[in-house]
């Protein structure tokens, strides 16, 4: 992985760019979990969360980013939620079926541009 610099600055937050894509049918369900359930266990363990965004041309697609103080904190905090009870006995077993595919992109936010 290549090294992420600050330019001199203060170390830049880390964003992960999450698009998702449910199977046909099902992002309203994923949402109303996604909503309940995920949003608050992320930020219990200090991850910050911007979204859901609602493709208006992709009705089985949604967005959002998550954010991470840096980049030495971004897998230790994922393992936190994946590892956790709450992903492993529940979310894991209702969300990841109803999903088609998911992809996530990594930046670093250098000029502060996202207000949490």
């Amino acid at each position: 992985m290549t090294k992420l610099k600050s330019r001199g600055k203060a170390a830049a937050m880390i964003i992960e760019m999450r698009t998702y894509t449910t199977k046909p049918g099902c992002r309203e369900r994923f949402l109303k979990v996604f909503r309940e359930k995920t949003i608050a266990a992320h930020v219990e363990i200090g991850m910050k969360l911007l979204g859901p965004f609602l493709s208006v041309e992709h009705p089985d697609t949604f967005f959002s980013m998550r954010g991470f103080p840096d980049l030495a904190s971004r897998e230790p905090m994922k393992a936190r939620f994946y590892e956790g009870e709450l992903w492993k006995s529940e979310l894991e077993n209702v969300l990841m079926p109803m999903l088609e595919k998911y992809e996530g992109v990594v930046v670093e936010d250098v000029d502060g541009l996202i207000r949490w």
